[in-house]
């Protein structure tokens, strides 16, 4: 999950996009480790309706079924109604396997603080 200066404005329907081109958002919580871990501080940029999305970038997305959460994960593939995410961190399971699919709202590429960096592949990913 994310917290800090990362809502509103309509994107994809009736979920909440980003208000800015550009915005940071600060990772709470484990479900993105070794990647990304628990305070580090992303720059992040919008993504309008329809932008493709890659499997494997790290993304900020919204889940239709919790509008009001929004989540740095990697996307895996387009599904029927947006975007399958999942964490990198296998045990934690707030993510598609949950809630289902996501719309992607951001795409997450840079690390800020406290390790500044341009964010890697998946864990176990072929070079």
């Amino acid at each position: 999950m994310i917290s800090e200066n990362t809502s509103s404005g309509p994107a994809g329907g009736h979920l909440p996009g980003l208000p800015t081109r550009w915005v940071s958002a600060r990772v709470t919580g484990p479900s993105m480790s070794p990647t990304v871990r628990h305070g580090d501080l992303l720059l992040v940029r919008r993504l309008g309706p329809g932008a493709p999305v890659r499997p494997g970038e790290v993304v900020l997305a919204r889940f239709p079924r919790r509008p009001d959460l929004l989540v740095v994960k990697r996307a895996k593939r387009a599904v029927p109604g947006g975007h399958w995410v999942e964490g990198d961190n296998p045990l934690v399971t707030d993510d598609s396997r949950a809630f289902g699919p996501a719309v992607v709202v951001g795409r997450a590429v840079f690390r800020v603080w406290p390790r500044p960096g341009r964010l890697g592949r998946p864990p176990g990913a072929p070079d």
